[in-house]
């Protein structure tokens, strides 16, 4: 028998892999996978990139490339970070292969095993596998349509005899919540953690992908609204706009905690691949991104919409969902007793599948709702699929009791 590393033992990487199974099983109706949506992609326009970038770029392509991402991307962010209020002389960017080296990275720079870190509940199973991987402790908070809940915020800290190394939230159409932090939310968070040293990591994979342009104000970045009493660091992702292949995310950071990112990431890989970032940049600075964002905004409305009507028709009452102003996901609460998990077995009998609430939960436990993903769905089965799944669902309330009329 081999003796493998504690850090082989996460479970939640172990529903990662389920969860990538499902979302491309063949014959099935899925609404697990968040990602895109195939027939998105811009490839017309990455064809054109590619095919007019001279010899000269085109070999550095395939060539090593910076630790710290190619400098013209670079460069291209620290403007796009300038537009969502962030001050860039005081942060530099780090390039990643996805945001979620992002967050492995910064979880190595400050985390021992056994340290102590706050997550949001639910949260994203992607940073809940990094955060046990590297053996921290996690304690969640509990959020509400308006974000993390402040009183158990401030509560689960006082109560703690060692201090937070940091604070992990999605305030922008939350994976799996859909939910969106209210302004005055962000400004409570950002009090409640002045002058504690607790870090905050701000994971903002969805924030360009608001259905509304009224709703645009509202993903302001938490890092932009901080001082300097709190330490905010800013992760961003191309994977849920130019799509997930590019393995393309970044770090927005002050100087000091950047400088030990760029060592640990040397160490991981040497650098993001050179071919993924130069087409990202042509992209972005030849002018393509905004024109892309508006179609990608619109075509994922209008699933969401569908979702919406669907969910109204068929689903029966007792189950309930908050309508989100942007991103991938719609999150459904169960009435008790119902789980997910054994909804979620027989639906799989029938070819539908989605995400069982318990594997956004840090401690595996709270299976009470279920995550329902739209963008990679084609428009024709997502009425097909939640009619099955209702059926499902009122197959179990008749057996728990539970009334449904």
């Amino acid at each position: 028998m081999y003796e493998f590393s504690r850090s082989v033992n996460s479970m939640h990487s172990e529903d990662i892999k389920q969860l990538m199974k499902q979302s491309s099983g063949r014959g099935l109706i899925s609404f697990a996978g968040g990602m895109p949506n195939n027939d998105l992609f811009p490839i017309a326009e990455i064809d054109e990139i590619y095919n007019n970038l001279s010899d000269d770029i085109k070999k550095l392509c395939f060539q090593y490339g910076p630790t710290t991402g190619y400098p013209p991307l670079v460069s291209s962010l620290h403007k796009m970070m300038r537009r969502k209020g962030m001050q860039s002389e005081k942060n530099k960017i780090l390039i990643t292969t996805g945001s979620l080296q992002a967050i492995s990275i910064i979880t190595q720079e400050f985390v021992n095993e056994g340290d102590l870190i706050l997550t949001e509940n639910p949260c994203f199973v992607g940073a809940i596998s990094v955060f046990e991987t590297f053996g921290a402790k996690m304690v969640s908070v509990p959020i509400d349509e308006n974000g993390i809940l402040i009183d158990k915020l401030k509560e689960t800290i006082s109560v703690q005899k060692t201090k937070p190394k940091f604070l992990y939230i999605t305030p922008n159409f939350h994976n799996p919540a859909g939910i969106i932090y209210s302004q005055e939310r962000r400004r409570q968070l950002l009090e409640v953690l002045s002058g504690t040293d607790i870090i905050l990591i701000e994971d903002d994979a969805y924030g360009d992908l608001f259905f509304s342009d009224k709703d645009k104000p509202l993903t302001q970045s938490v890092k932009s609204m901080a001082n300097s009493e709190v330490e905010v660091i800013y992760t961003g992702s191309f994977s849920k706009i130019l799509g997930p292949g590019f393995r393309l995310g970044y770090m927005v950071a002050s100087p000091e905690i950047f400088d030990k990112a760029e060592s640990i990431k040397q160490a991981q890989d040497a650098c993001t691949s050179n071919f993924t970032q130069i087409l990202a940049n042509e992209f972005v600075s030849k002018g393509y991104l905004d024109d892309y964002l508006m179609f990608l905004r619109k075509e994922y409305a209008q699933r969401k919409e569908i979702l919406q009507k669907s969910l109204k028709n068929f689903l029966p009452k007792g189950i309930s969902w908050i309508e989100p102003k942007g991103g991938f996901y719609m999150w459904l609460k169960l009435p008790a007793p119902l789980k997910a998990t054994p909804i979620f077995r027989d639906c799989l009998k029938k070819g539908v599948v989605f995400v069982t609430g318990r594997t956004f939960d840090p401690d595996n436990v709270k299976d009470d709702h279920l995550r329902l993903s739209f963008s990679n769905m084609p428009k024709s089965d997502i009425g097909k699929g939640i009619k099955m799944l209702s059926e499902v669902i009122k197959k179990h309330m008749e057996l728990n009791a539970v009334q449904f009329q």
